[in-house]
């Protein structure tokens, strides 16, 4: 229940940033996996404003959920069990990205990235992040690799098309 130290130190950064002017909301993007796409899950619907472009990986992102999902129930130990803690609920109630996503709120388009193999996370996290953002008229990237596992690919070949898919996103975003 004190995970939002973490998300709100993630944002202080930033605006750290854009007030030395090393930067702008306009030039930055945000890249993480696993638990760091829990992270760009969070900083993207909690600070929409501040990334023009957030890579969300292979990510948890349905925290009310988690234990039903893949082997989300494992991590009870790290993330608290709603089921069982009221206060844990009411945590991620305010906090877990698939049930923060509002309707009327400018996000920034996001590329949402899972591999249908993957056994720790699950893709069902992105897939329904991902069929949120569709029934509400947000515009997002997806992609789903159906080989590999909890990363980019299961070789080369499919690791080398998830970086260039992530970086034509990222040019494409930021750049002019």
């Amino acid at each position: 229940m004190k995970r939002q130290i973490i998300y709100d130190d993630f944002a202080a950064v930033a605006k750290d940033l854009f007030a030395r002017k090393i930067t702008s909301p306009r030039r930055l993007g945000i890249m993480g996996g696993s638990n760091g796409g829990l992270l760009m899950g969070v900083e993207f619907t909690q600070h929409p404003d501040m990334w023009r472009a957030v890579v969300i990986q292979v990510p948890l992102l349905d925290m009310i959920r988690i234990s039903k999902i893949a082997a989300g129930a494992s991590w009870q130990g790290e993330y608290g069990d709603v089921n069982a803690d009221p206060a844990v609920m009411a945590f991620w109630q305010k906090t877990s990205p698939y049930q923060n996503l509002k309707s009327g709120v400018a996000y920034p388009k996001p590329f949402i990235f899972t591999t249908t193999k993957d056994d720790r996370v699950g893709p069902q996290h992105a897939r329904k992040f991902a069929a949120k953002m569709e029934a509400m008229g947000l515009p997002f990237y997806y992609f789903e690799n159906t080989e590999g596992g909890h990363g980019a690919g299961a070789d080369l070949k499919q690791a080398a098309r998830v970086t260039a898919l992530t970086m034509t996103y990222l040019q494409e975003q930021l750049m002019d």
